[in-house]
């Protein structure tokens, strides 16, 4: 089968990269990709935070993408977060939270940003049903910016306490630096100072502005200020991914850079979410028709700034303007003497609606960017050397699609 005749179908992923129409979430993972020579996502079905960090530790060189299911985690906890963060930074992998968000406005804002999942907060990229309609896309964005915003915030607050004295020049003080301008007596209007002294009965001590009846003379009292400052910064954009040319070929003239290198030039992943549209299932007998389809592409176009591209089964970039990615699952190895299936043709399942394609075929056949692949990762004894063989494959249709490779 010829792959879909889409110039994203022909054209390498580093030159994709450099479209200045791409969201930089979306440039940056086709550099990340270019980089690693690695269109592969695991989905990571396990329900136990170790069991998580074990096989993201295990496979992270391998992907460019982990997807996760953090609902089916059973010790969910700030610990998975943090673990999860630390290796995919170090392993230089996206996180994709497979919530498939599915509801009103309102609803899908606090799912995605609240609750103990406060997916947003986390997670790149997730994903959403649109059969609620397009607002669904707004909403999630808004959310988004909100907690991204929220995130680069941050207070601190600085308390100083002094104890008032006569200096030489018979001005009183607080026991630190000279304040010239500072007022050891406010008056009752102040919020942030205030001077603590004993009672006039000597049984109880009180927290009160000062009073006429306060005698420097005899009595000894402490000034408390309190200082709050509120500080906001941003994660650096990605660099011009003009530079990944570098590492791909030496045709500049100047010496390819070596993986380690390119991924260090790259960076970490903007500070950016992105969101993926379920247009197409892998399960047998789905609904979600041609028409359903067609309506997520249109939803798509309306927000390219947010989303990233499609769930689906092939690439479905039409309009000469699209430049979006395409993550399929349902890929699998097929058992031995058996070839792979195709899209419109049986393939093997699991026997509750899963159908399964080879990675190779579906990325050279079908045109689409990102194989998604998970028990036959997640179940295999040596689960580094087969996203390794699932990585390769799926790189290989890749090279065969563009014309590296015949």
């Amino acid at each position: 089968m010829a792959p879909k005749q889409h110039p994203t179908s022909s054209t390498p992923f580093s030159v994709r990269a450099e479209s200045e129409s791409l969201p930089a979430l979306a440039s940056y993972l086709l550099s990340l990709i270019s980089i690693k020579k690695s269109n592969l996502c695991v989905s990571a079905d396990v329900h136990s935070t170790s069991i998580l960090l074990k096989l993201a530790e295990e496979i992270g060189d391998s992907i460019c993408v982990l997807k996760t299911h953090a609902d089916i985690i059973d010790d969910f906890s700030d610990r998975t977060i943090k673990g999860l963060q630390e290796i995919a930074k170090r392993k230089n992998f996206l996180i994709f939270e497979d919530r498939k968000f599915g509801d009103i406005g309102n609803t899908v804002q606090s799912q995605y940003s609240r609750g103990p999942l406060r997916i947003a907060t986390w997670a790149h990229l997730t994903n959403a049903h649109i059969f609620p309609g397009p607002a669904i896309i707004p909403s999630l964005r808004s959310a988004a910016t909100s907690t991204l915003i929220s995130l680069n915030q941050s207070v601190s607050t600085e308390i100083s306490t002094g104890t008032p004295r006569t200096s030489l020049d018979g001005l009183s003080t607080t026991g630190t630096d000279p304040e010239p301008d500072l007022d050891p007596f406010p008056s009752s209007s102040t919020s942030d100072a205030y001077l603590y002294r004993p009672s006039s009965s000597n049984t109880q001590n009180t927290l009160s502005p000062t009073t006429t009846e306060f005698d420097m003379s005899h009595r000894r009292s402490s000034v408390v200020t309190a200082t709050t400052t509120i500080s906001q910064t941003f994660e650096p954009c990605p660099p011009n991914p003009a530079t990944l040319q570098r590492s791909m070929s030496s045709s500049s003239g100047d010496k390819p850079l070596d993986r380690a290198t390119a991924l260090k030039e790259l960076g970490p992943p903007p500070h950016a979410r992105g969101l993926l549209l379920l247009a197409q299932m892998s399960s047998e007998n789905n609904l979600l028709d041609a028409e359903y389809t067609d309506n997520c592409v249109a939803a798509a176009r309306d927000h390219k700034d947010f989303v990233l591209g499609f769930v689906a089964q092939e690439n479905l970039n039409a309009d000469k303007r699209d430049a979006f990615l395409v993550f399929t699952p349902g890929v699998g190895f097929p058992p031995e003497g058996q070839e792979a299936g195709v899209l419109g043709e049986k393939s093997k399942g699991d026997g509750m609606g899963q159908r399964w394609r080879g990675p190779r075929e579906v990325v050279r056949d079908e045109g689409v960017d990102v194989v998604i692949v998970g028990r036959g990762v997640v179940n295999a004894r040596d689960r580094a050397s087969e996203a390794e063989k699932y990585r390769r494959e799926a790189w290989r249709g890749y090279e065969e699609r563009i014309g590296r490779r015949k």
